[in-house]
């Protein structure tokens, strides 16, 4: 006997109209890319036209998820707490789509570090796994790490890639990135390339930019001069010091590569209260390709990361996490974008 017009449609029914098992089904309208395209498209359509909707009570009870992912802001180091790294705005709303796109809800916190965050999700139930954006100072962070690690929480964070990263890590080819920036510079003739940004382990990312930079700079004959590498953490107000204790020192330099797109304009403020003229006397580049880089005086040039492949990689590295697949670290090419304050008008 046939659904009754006034049933409720159920997967089974969608199933039996795709001539597909009713895995398949549940697993394609949850996004998941094992499904083939032209199959998941035809159960979604099946789905439209029988007004089917997932029975999130129903899907939870017996898979023992919320279907519920927490993504946890951290505070960064500032005057202003709360004021959020514009990236990491941009990297919510790709996050965000990428987790509808699979179904799942999206509940965002923002944490301090020294609140105890790491039992607040999944332990509780609230939450099948965690996105970690932002840290501050990695070496407190860690610790952090190693117990969401060693309690079995399912996490994946957007971060530096290495080999010793604690748990699955997706981030930006940030050595590569900076190679990039530094062969952009050298081929515009500058060889004294200073560089802004905390560039330790504190701090892996601009760490890796700034090797990235010295690579290319070795590449070509020339030795990155410590004396050119000064200390900031990723705001307007540290890039404007940094740049005025470079200034205060002496030192030559006829390019700076800002960790991020925030150090750099506030770098180029503070050239320009000197007196010294970008691209003309300096080049600029930085790091992020923020909204206001492009509207920055001049536009900056920078490295574009890709936002919306980061937060689909994101999720797929999570649900693989949830599922108990094996995970690892991904790395995600950046690309150059050229503008006013490396080349002029």
């Amino acid at each position: 006997m046939g659904r009754k017009p006034s049933d409720r449609p159920t997967s089974f029914d969608i199933a039996y109209e795709a001539g597909v098992s009713q895995p398949t089904v549940s697993r394609a309208l949850r996004g998941d890319k094992a499904v083939s395209k032209a199959t998941r498209e035809k159960i979604e359509a099946i789905a439209r036209d029988l007004n089917y909707t997932v029975d999130k009570n129903a899907s939870s009870l017996r898979s023992q998820r919320s279907n519920t992912i927490a993504l946890l802001f951290f505070e960064e180091p500032g005057v202003d707490e709360s004021t959020i790294n514009p990236f990491f705005l941009t990297m919510l709303g790709s996050i965000t789509r990428a987790s509808a796109n699979r179904g799942l809800d999206l509940l965002i916190s923002f944490q301090k570090m020294e609140d105890d965050w790491h039992t607040q999700y999944q332990d509780s139930h609230r939450a099948d796994g965690l996105i970690l954006l932002g840290y501050g100072d990695y070496t407190v962070y860690e610790e952090r790490l190693q117990q969401l690690a060693s309690q079995g929480t399912h996490f994946v964070r957007w971060g530096s890639v290495r080999e010793d990263n604690i748990g699955a890590t997706v981030g930006s080819d940030n050595v590569g990135a900076g190679r990039q920036v530094g062969e952009h510079l050298l081929g515009l003739g500058r060889k004294q390339i200073a560089f802004i940004g905390q560039a330790d382990e504190s701090y892996p990312e601009f760490a890796d930019r700034y090797s990235g930079l010295c690579e290319a700079m070795d590449e070509a004959g020339l030795s990155a001069d410590p004396k050119l590498l000064k200390k900031a953490l990723t705001s307007e107000a540290d890039g404007y010091a940094a740049t005025k204790r470079l200034i205060d020192s002496g030192q030559t330099f006829d390019a700076i590569f800002a960790g991020s797109d925030l150090i750099a304009i506030g770098a180029m403020q503070a050239l320009s209260e000197a007196g010294i003229k970008v691209p003309q006397d300096v080049a600029m580049a930085g790091f992020d390709d923020i909204p206001a880089a492009g509207h920055a005086n001049p536009p900056l040039t920078t490295m574009s990361q890709d936002i919306r492949g980061a937060g689909d990689l994101l999720l797929d590295v999570l649900s693989k996490a949830i599922d108990g697949d094996e995970i690892s670290g991904r790395e995600i090419p950046a690309k150059l974008i050229v503008r006013e304050s490396s080349v002029g008008s």
